[in-house]
């Protein structure tokens, strides 16, 4: 199976999650400065992990496409830190205060899961997922930017809003490249399964704390 047939089938299977995601009732009005600040300390915990996941990617994928797409994503972490941190600043929240911040189970569960997938996922495992769940979370993120641009620094969703130029098609070639060798389908589907219910879980804990 190549990997726009598998992501077409998911995109039928995952249609509800998806749909949930999108029209989270997190995103009904902008969040508080406290639901924000909650929001920065989750993300900083996440960042950091999948920045970290993403390089024991590519270190264990390191030739090209593979080494390519997880060295780019671990960069991008990066990237979406500091922006976060500029975040952070035009709260009035400083970098101490955020590594310090207890962050919640429901928050965390995506992060831990890549970090699982860092260690055991295959290639196209991780590239099926991340193409099934990005593009949910970047239209939150562009509706989130709409939303607080006139309350804080909204650099950090508007680096999530659109994919990386040239992103869908490295990882479709990194999971066809995958499935070619013998990555299970079914395992890759499972992965992009679980990241998205994980996607959704971080939103309703982050909603049912307001």
């Amino acid at each position: 199976m190549s990997a726009r047939g598998l992501l077409d089938e998911l995109g039928r299977e995952l249609a509800s999650v998806e749909q949930a995601i999108r029209t989270h009732r997190y995103l009904a009005a902008a969040p508080g400065r406290e639901s924000l600040c909650a929001f920065v300390g989750e993300q900083y915990t996440i960042l950091r992990s999948d920045r970290r996941g993403f390089a024991q990617l590519a270190a264990r994928f390191s030739e090209p496409p593979a080494g390519d797409l997880f060295i780019g994503l671990a960069q991008g972490e990066g990237e979406a830190l500091t922006r976060l941190l500029t975040l952070a600043g035009s709260l009035d929240l400083q970098e101490p205060s955020l590594a310090t911040y207890e962050p919640q189970p429901g928050c965390q569960a995506y992060s831990a899961f890549v970090a699982w997938l860092a260690l055991n996922g295959s290639r196209a495992d991780l590239a099926v997922a991340l193409l099934a769940n990005l593009a949910a979370w970047g239209e939150n993120c562009r509706r989130l930017a709409a939303l607080l641009g006139d309350r804080c620094d909204t650099s950090f969703f508007e680096f999530f809003a659109e994919p990386a130029s040239g992103f869908e098609e490295l990882a479709v070639a990194v999971a066809d490249e995958g499935l070619a060798a013998g990555d299970p389908p079914a395992r890759a589907k499972r992965a992009a399964r679980l990241l998205q219910a994980y996607e959704l879980l971080f939103w309703d804990t982050l909603a049912d704390a307001l």
